[in-house]
């Protein structure tokens, strides 16, 4: 029997599509706009922060506040999910800063007539965003479905990663995933990062990303950088990356003298845990190894940047 589905994070509606529930979400968040149908559904979750008018130093000082203060950095239409009367609710305790989390839909839950199932996707690894595809194809009968594309997407990262394990070195990579302050990769990136034939000794696998000393990153001197501000799609990163050559020693990094730094589409294809992930790996390959993988997928899904 289809189920009435409600989504506040955009990788569980991507799943939801990938699955082919995409009729049976009622609703979705703010940020739910992949593929292109999710943007017609009604939005429930919206930000409690105007952050579209902030800049990068405002928005994480604004963010730290709010949850040092324990409040919450998103804002649910009570009215609306009450209306809807779900079934299942897909939510993430991951990180407060993405999504909804399942406190507050926990919350919200106890004042509806009929309580809803809540799936939670918190996912730390590749493994982990797998697990959620299983996990949400069980609890809507598409677990035929969820085993198919789980699949397709193993075979994809071996293939990528026999690809660029043949490479005689593995390249020195240091991923971004905010700019100012900057901060380091974390949860599943560093994983794509191995897949993609890269080394990145700063990153955190399956842990937070976390605001890192710029010196730690001139210690590093990674041959390539790639920008991939978690929130952003590229045109957005690109405008926020105008500001790095202000910091120190910049010029002197060896990725910037060798015209190796790019800035990616990281909502399309690094920040969300859904099945994009493996095309961003992908991706990362092809910045790292371009002579051993191709990158077919949109031109507009990354751009080197201009260093002189």
């Amino acid at each position: 029997m289809p189920q009435r589905i409600i989504s506040f994070l955009p990788s569980a509606t991507e799943m939801a599509f990938e699955l082919g529930l995409g009729a049976q979400l009622v609703a979705v968040s703010h940020e739910c706009d992949y593929p292109a149908a999710a943007k017609s559904k009604p939005v429930v979750v919206r930000p409690a922060l105007a952050v579209e008018h902030m800049a990068q130093a405002e928005i994480d000082v604004k963010v730290a506040q709010r949850l040092r203060d324990g409040q919450s950095l998103y804002e649910l239409d009570e009215a609306a999910i009450r209306e809807l009367a779900p079934d299942l609710i897909l939510t993430q305790d991951l990180c407060q800063v993405c999504a909804a989390s399942g406190t507050e839909a926990n919350q919200l839950i106890a004042s509806l007539p009929t309580r809803p199932r809540i799936l939670s996707m918190s996912p730390k690894s590749l493994e982990g965003i797998f697990t959620n595809v299983h996990e949400l194809g069980e609890a809507t009968g598409t677990s035929a479905r969820a085993r198919q594309l789980i699949a397709a997407a193993r075979a994809r990262l071996a293939d990528i990663a026999a690809r660029t394990g043949a490479a005689a070195h593995r390249v020195r990579v240091f991923c971004m995933e905010w700019l100012d302050p900057p901060y380091c990769c974390g949860h599943w990136v560093p994983e794509m990062i191995d897949v993609a034939g890269g080394t990145d000794e700063l990153a955190r696998r399956g842990s937070d990303s976390v605001r890192i000393a710029w010196e730690r990153v001139q210690h590093f001197a990674p041959d390539v950088l790639v920008l991939m501000p978690c929130g952003y799609g590229l045109e957005k990163a690109a405008r926020l990356a105008q500001s790095l050559p202000d910091l120190p020693g910049w010029q002197q990094l060896p990725a910037v003298r060798s015209g190796e730094v790019y800035v990616v589409d990281a909502n399309s294809y690094f920040a969300r845990p859904g099945l994009r992930v493996v095309e961003g790996s992908v991706l990362l390959a092809h910045l790292l190894h371009p002579d051993r993988v191709e990158w077919n997928g949109p031109p507009g899904a990354f751009r080197r940047l201009a260093t002189s």
